[in-house]
């Protein structure tokens, strides 16, 4: 028993397991003793219970550590070591305005005291405020060697305040016992961010000044700091000497950090890897291995502000811990912000040891920054290297490299890379110097550049980046930002899309909003990517501005029961200002940005890659000149040379992007046919096997009811081949898979194409796979004679890459004409017309300058351009008449003109002849009525009169008409005197004017 203050109490050893007071143990006398204790701390005047004046270290190196003394009644006293722990000794540290509480021993380290015990059992839970708020016993028979030490921290040199917590306010820092504040000139986040370390606060989310946490009252200490980042202490940082200033408390600097981590990794190599611990009643403990895995890690990585998560070890990978197991059983999902959100066992419930403590590897947090910006996307470039923060200096800095820092980032496109520190000098070394990136780069270190640290520049030509602000999707792992696998973004973290459902018009979406080109295709990755599932079950129509419209599961975890993952192909190509999707002038998407192609080199060959690549049809020419207008933009490429073989234009050689010599005036073009919305399949050739028609970007089959010749010719005419041959059903050429989307067509047979038939509405049907329509067509002809009367008269018409183009009459002849009609087998050549003569085609023009020999068993053996080279127009088409059908059977179109011409010439060709008949009758009349010359003829031309003497022509008459040889004396000239054949001619023996 123990008398104090004439009061009796009792020393029971054993206090409950209750916190908090003193006056919940049991027992009368106990609870005299906690008030007369409070009653004794507070009977000082003007001191507080938890004035730091009753409370001591003694023996310490510092007033933060030593032997723990409290004052009661006027007396100093220790407090013996019963119980005594670090969650006794953080009170201790807190009361005293020290820094967090490092060691709590109990042999007397401090030396030992002379003085009454004042206290025994101390049990704190660690979040007092005073050490009298902790349950406690006050005894006298401890030994010395029992006494308690502390040893905390030394106190903080800063503080935040007038902010909503202990993480954000305006900054003071202490000097000569003082505080004071900070001026905002030079401040920035690097200079925040060291704060929040300092303070073991999260990361800094803003340095702002303007006083705007309020106006500081005491001195002014520290202006123009540069700190780099890195920094363990913001008095390690540079500065103006202390008190040094031309500020005034307007312009206070503040800090806003984010709330200090409950958790952490120890014992690894870095604070990205470790054995995990979690702080639990302001104490650190580890996490029980059951069920840990990469999603639990992944939170860890998460929550420390480093990278993704590499792996999840247990077993105590990075030793044992020797505090608390606080969590077991934990189960995140892989999107919660914090370890605290994810489901676990009660707190400290356990079936662990410490050899089963879980651990965690994380990637290293960006190895780039950009500060001094508007946000995390624009600023000066500062890289991380040898642990330390360093510009990048801007020779050959730009848009390219700044791509890679954006793409890096998570940040949108590069808008703009300026140097000559458009962002504020920087203070720390030079890292990198003449960098090059392609823009296709993961990270800035895979660039080439000058050495680490090797440059000759000084501040002032920092290189600095502005991107757009990210976008809420990505793709990922893919050879290019318009090809890979989905990803969306989704309370600030990242995650995939179910593939279940996706198509084509997802894609689309996805793409337009990405600012790529067309949907190419949308493939599901196979190989499931582990990690988080944000979206299951989009669809959209194809016509939404951002996958964000499209209806689809709610945000979270989802089965995705085939473990695929979406994916997307977009082209990084698009025709503009075309009538169609499929021709326009042609733009290409590099640093994302479009911009235009330059006509030198450019032809069919080229155009043919970039029609395949986009999914159109064939190329049916490659104008040049900007025929559909101007482009604004740079220009991209120059000089292509593709082969017309390659699946995409990127594989085509040509020179570097955007070194060119050209103009806009210069700009390519590209004339594709529309892709075909049908086809045959499982067929020898592509004129025969199973109907597939094109519907919704989907193909699907078509019923065999009602299917016969007339529906099959309209096939075989769309697709360009020859007559039908069959129309069978019963799914001759196999079953189909995909929707079955005609059925009943009744078509006439006229039709040129299938969807002008008449059928059931799309998608409606009465059909399994087992009736699908099939056709078999005969080969296409290469060539045909359109708009005449007969298959053997018209426009000369050749087919190529399946599409009729016309051929030029530049020097074409009737040698040439042969050829063609000899591979028609319509007889030989009548003409070889040109100027149009069956009127202009509207397809390409496919050939000119045909030389051809006449040997030839068809048009393409002839010696031509390249196809599609050529530069005439359609009122220069060749046309052909072969002899195939009579002359009478046709009658030649000719033009208006050229009809009046035939017209006119004829008339002039029968009014010479006339003229000329009539002349020579004329001369004939007077030689016979010259005087004695007169020969008369009566009507039946059997007698005549000559010198006024009659004569008969008679076949037995011995007397004969005069002839030449008889009548030569006599100055008459005739013609013969018997016609040949034996036959008189009346007109034989007149006389001969021709003199």
């Amino acid at each position: 028993m123990t008398s104090i203050s004439g009061m009796t109490l009792r020393h029971p050893r054993v206090c409950d397991s209750c916190k908090g007071c003193l006056a919940n143990c049991a027992g009368p006398s106990i609870t005299r003793t906690f008030v007369l204790l409070a009653g004794l701390w507070a009977s000082f005047p003007g001191v507080l219970v938890a004035d730091p004046a009753l409370l001591r270290l003694a023996n310490g190196s510092s007033r933060c550590a030593g032997r723990v003394e409290v004052f009661i009644k006027q007396l100093w006293g220790t407090v013996c070591n019963d119980g005594w722990d670090l969650l006794d000794a953080a009170v201790v540290c807190r009361q005293l305005g020290c820094g967090m509480a490092l060691l709590a021993s109990s042999s007397a380290q401090s030396g030992q005291r002379s003085n009454p015990f004042r206290l025994s059992s101390v049990h704190c839970s660690g979040t007092e405020g005073s050490l009298m708020e902790c349950s406690a016993l006050q005894v006298n028979d401890c030994h010395h060697r029992e006494d308690a030490d502390v040893k905390c921290a030394e106190p903080p040199q800063l503080r935040l305040v007038n902010g909503s917590g202990p993480c954000a306010g305006r900054v003071e820092v202490l000097h000569n016992e003082q505080w004071g504040t900070v001026c905002d000139d030079g401040w920035d986040l690097p200079d925040a961010e060291v704060v929040c370390w300092q303070l073991g606060c999260g990361a800094a989310t803003s340095a702002n000044g303007s006083a705007e946490f309020g106006r500081g009252s005491g001195s002014i200490w520290l202006t123009e700091v540069q700190c780099q980042g890195t920094e363990a202490t913001l008095a390690a940082c540079r500065a103006k000497p202390w008190g040094v200033h031309h500020c005034s408390h307007r312009k206070d600097a503040s800090v806003v950090c984010a709330e200090p981590s409950e958790v952490r990794l120890v014992n690894g190599s870095g604070r990205c890897s470790g054995r995990v611990e979690v702080l639990h009643d302001q104490r650190w403990g580890s996490v029980c291995d059951d069920g840990w895995d990469l999603l639990d890690a992944e939170v860890v990585c998460r929550e420390l502000g480093c990278g993704a998560a590499l792996s999840a070890p247990g077993s105590a990978r990075f030793g044992r811990g020797r505090d608390p197991i606080w969590l077991d059983g934990v189960s995140c999902t892989g999107t919660e912000g914090a370890l605290s959100e994810c489901r676990a066992r009660p707190w400290g419930v356990h079936t662990c040891s410490h050899a089963e403590d879980a651990a965690v590897v994380c990637s290293d947090p960006t190895e780039v920054r950009l500060v001094n910006g508007s946000g995390r996307c624009s600023g000066r470039v500062e890289v991380l290297h040898d642990q330390r923060w360093g510009s990048v200096c801007d020779n050959d800095w730009d848009l390219l490299d700044a791509e890679v820092v954006c793409w890096y980032l998570g940040c949108g496109a590069a808008l703009s890379a300026p140097g000559s520190a458009r962002f504020g000098q920087g203070y720390g070394p030079f890292w990198l110097d003449r960098v090059h990136c392609t823009g296709r780069e993961a990270a800035l270190s895979e660039c080439r550049a000058e050495p680490w640290g090797a440059h000759n520049c000084s501040h002032g030509e920092e290189a600095s980046v502005v991107c757009a602000e990210p976008p809420a999707l990505r793709l990922v792992n893919g050879s290019s930002p318009c090809t890979g696998r989905v990803e969306v973004l989704h309370n600030q973290t990242w995650g995939n899309v179910c593939a279940e459902g996706w198509d084509m018009q997802d894609a689309e979406v996805l793409c337009r909003e990405l600012g790529c080109g067309l949907a190419l295709s949308a493939p599901k990755v196979s190989h499931f990517w582990r990690g988080l599932l944000w979206l299951e079950g989009v669809n959209c129509s194809g016509m939404e501005d951002t996958l964000s419209e499209c209806p689809a599961g709610s945000w979270g975890s989802h089965a995705c029961a085939h473990r695929e993952n979406a994916a997307v192909v977009c082209s990084e190509l698009q025709l503009v200002n075309g009538s169609s999707p499929c021709m326009g002038r042609v733009e290409v998407l590099h640093n994302q940005t479009w911009g235009s192609m330059c006509a030198e080199g450019w032809d069919v060959q080229d155009a043919e890659v970039l029609c395949r690549e986009l999914g159109c049809g064939l190329a049916l020419s490659a104008p040049s000149k900007a025929h559909f207008g101007q482009g604004q933009g740079p220009i991209w490429l120059v000089n292509l040379s593709c082969l017309g073989t390659e699946a995409t234009l990127s594989e085509c050689p040509g020179t570097p992007w955007g070194v060119q010599p050209c103009h806009h005036r210069e700009d390519v073009s590209v004339e594709c046919s529309d892709p075909t919305e049908l086809r045959l399949v499982n067929g020898s050739s592509p004129c025969m096997g199973r109907v597939e028609v094109l519907h919704e970007r989907r193909w699907g089959s078509v019923c065999d009811h009602g299917w016969g010749m007339e529906e099959a010719e309209v096939v075989c005419r769309q697709l360009g081949c020859g007559p039908a041959i069959s129309a069978p059903g019963q799914a001759q050429f196999g079953q189909g898979h995909d929707p079955i989307w005609m059925d009943e067509l009744d078509c006439t047979g006229t039709e040129d194409v299938l969807s002008k038939c008449a059928a059931k509405p799309w998608g409606s049907h009465g059909c399994t796979h087992r009736e699908d329509a099939s056709v078999v067509c005969s080969e296409a002809p290469t060539i045909r004679l359109v708009n005449g009367s007969s298959r053997c008269v018209g426009r000369v018409e050749v087919l190529h890459a399946q599409r009729w183009g016309t051929v030029c009459d530049d020097d074409w002849k009737l040698v040439y004409a042969d050829v063609v009609c000899r591979q028609l087998g319509c007889g030989a050549a009548v003409s070889a017309l040109g100027s149009a003569a069956f009127g202009p085609g509207a397809d390409p023009i496919w050939l000119d300058d045909v030389k051809c020999t006449g040997r030839e068993a068809a048009l393409s053996e002839c010696r031509t351009k390249e196809w599609g080279e050529h530069n005439c127009d359609h009122g220069e088409d060749a046309g052909v008449v072969c002899t195939g059908t009579a002359m009478s059977s046709y009658i030649i179109p000719l033009s208006v003109p050229l009809l009046l011409g035939l017209v006119v010439s004829l008339t002039l060709v029968l009014l010479s002849g006339a003229v000329l008949f009539l002349k020579w009758r004329r001369k004939r009349y007077k030689v016979l009525h010259h005087p004695g010359n007169e020969v008369e003829l009566n009507s039946q031309g059997t007698q005549w009169i000559q010198g006024g003497e009659h004569h008969t022509a008679k076949a037995e008459a011995t007397e004969e008409p005069p002839n030449e040889a008889t009548q030569e004396a006599k100055g008459i000239t005739l013609l013969q005197d018997k016609p040949q054949g034996g036959r008189e001619d009346n007109c034989s023996f007149l006389p001969d004017i021709t003199s």
